[in-house]
């Protein structure tokens, strides 16, 4: 078959011969899109956190750990913001308290792992209100089983009546006070046996002056106010469980006159509490 031949051949075999791969028609959708950036904010915010965290965050978090359980279990300073302790501590003393002075506690917890003396009739402790567990500072003045009256506010445990000298409004404590607070009260310096401080009393304010008697519980201990007409304490609230005692209260710290533009009372920095 010649060239003539070839050129008449049927037309359905040119194209047949013709016809190459068939064109692929591909979706602008189907187009895989490059990936987002990060909106700038985003990216900036990321990075911060991550500079907080390198930079402040995790260097401090061991130190401030370590400080918070020592504040826990060995050592604190609590501010008074009241005066039912008057004379011993005034509105505006921040008090160092031992928490190391009866046992030893796991941080943040209650848990006693060592235990080395009981609160004795006298300390000044740190504990909580049994009602609404407010922080306070107060004096012992009854042991597990004792028996706990006052009449006329003459203070009587164990059917003793407690011995009571006066003091002159001069003596440290009361000389701090305000002239009108000093007119007021009557300043005696009480004896539970061997040992002794100072207390007040306002006659002309109206006060819970007679009280029980009332037993003491077994480990429970019963708490006052040296300001004895005017303390929220255990006549109130009732008795404290040992494991709410925290600490003893042993020093002022430092001291602010609340009254008067929170003048420091140098004269009782570092002073030791009776």
């Amino acid at each position: 078959m010649g060239f003539a031949e070839v050129s008449r051949a049927p037309a359905r075999w040119q194209l047949f011969r013709a016809a190459g791969p068939a064109p692929v028609a591909i979706h602008p959708t189907r187009l895989a899109a490059p990936p987002a950036a990060a909106h700038p904010r985003f990216v900036n915010a990321k990075s911060l956190v991550r500079s907080l965290w390198r930079d402040w965050v995790r260097p401090l978090a061991l130190p401030l750990l370590l400080i918070a359980s020592a504040k826990s279990a060995l050592a604190d300073i609590n501010y008074v913001p009241s005066g039912s302790m008057q004379p011993t501590i005034l509105c505006g003393d921040v008090v160092f308290i031992n928490k190391l002075a009866y046992d030893f506690r796991v941080p943040f917890t209650t848990l006693r792992l060592a235990r080395w003396a009981d609160p004795a009739r006298g300390d000044v402790v740190v504990c909580f209100a049994p009602d609404d567990g407010t922080r306070l500072v107060k004096r012992i003045i009854g042991l597990p089983g004792d028996t706990i009256e006052l009449r006329r506010d003459q203070l009587i445990i164990n059917g003793q009546s407690a011995t009571h000298a006066p003091l002159p409004v001069t003596f440290p404590g009361a000389r701090d006070l305000e002239r009108a607070e000093q007119a007021a009260a009557v300043f005696a310096r009480e004896n539970l046996g061997a040992r002794s401080h100072a207390v007040m009393a306002l006659p002309a304010r109206p006060a819970l002056r007679d009280f029980g008697p009332v037993r003491v519980p077994a480990g429970h201990y019963f708490m006052m106010g040296d300001n004895r007409d005017n303390s929220r304490d255990s006549r109130f609230f009732g008795t404290i469980p040992r494991a709410e005692i925290i600490g003893e209260a042993k020093a002022v710290v430092v001291s602010a006159d609340l009254n008067h533009w929170l003048r420091p009372r140098l004269n009782r920095f570092l002073t030791r509490l009776e």
